[in-house]
């Protein structure tokens, strides 16, 4: 990537969401490419490292069991946030509803497991969510064995100090009645 300030004052044209899925819709973009649309910019996304995708299959398995019936559990999925927008968490609980013919536009819960995707997940993407109402974004940083977990307030933004959790029992907003044990997925 060049540096932005070489072209200024020109303008950035940003590329708009339904610009975005009519490209996926016409095969203009590569399917095995891992990228997302985020504040009008294609960004590539990282490759997994094993435990990043063990976290991922994990949570999703144990959060799709305890909601079956109550939400949808999302992984690598969209979610049409603006029309600017369109990332694709790691793992999305979503209201139930059809998504055959459109993506969700927000989401109960979003969960980002962090490696070498940290950056992005802690510094650009908490704002994308708070700006969808997303009540509750959680980043599970594998590097510092730590939970981070974003509370959405009445203003509609997420506090500037997460919550951070090491050990224990770990429930969302949506659903106070189910836990996940944080050791389980920080080892």
């Amino acid at each position: 990537m060049f540096d932005l300030a070489l072209i200024a004052p020109q303008a950035i044209r940003p590329l708009m969401r339904v610009e975005y899925d009519r490209m996926i819709d016409k095969g203009i973009l590569d399917e095995d490419e891992r990228i997302e649309l985020l504040r009008g910019t294609l960004v590539q996304m990282t490759p997994q490292g094993s435990s990043h995708a063990h976290v991922i299959w994990m949570l999703s398995d144990r959060l799709s069991s305890m909601l079956r019936t109550r939400a949808v559990v999302r992984s690598h999925a969209p979610l049409a946030v603006s029309d600017k927008s369109a990332p694709e968490p790691d793992i999305a609980v979503v209201p139930l509803g059809d998504y055959f013919e459109a993506h969700p536009t927000t989401a109960l819960l979003v969960i980002e497991v962090a490696d070498s995707s940290r950056k992005k997940d802690v510094e650009v993407k908490p704002d994308i969510y708070a700006a969808a109402g997303v009540p509750e974004y959680w980043v599970v940083d594998l590097k510092k064995k730590e939970i981070q977990v974003r509370i959405l307030s009445k203003r509609g933004k997420y506090g500037l100090r997460p919550k951070i959790i090491k050990r224990g029992k770990l429930s969302p907003k949506a659903f106070p009645d189910i836990e996940i044990d944080v050791g389980e997925f920080l080892r």
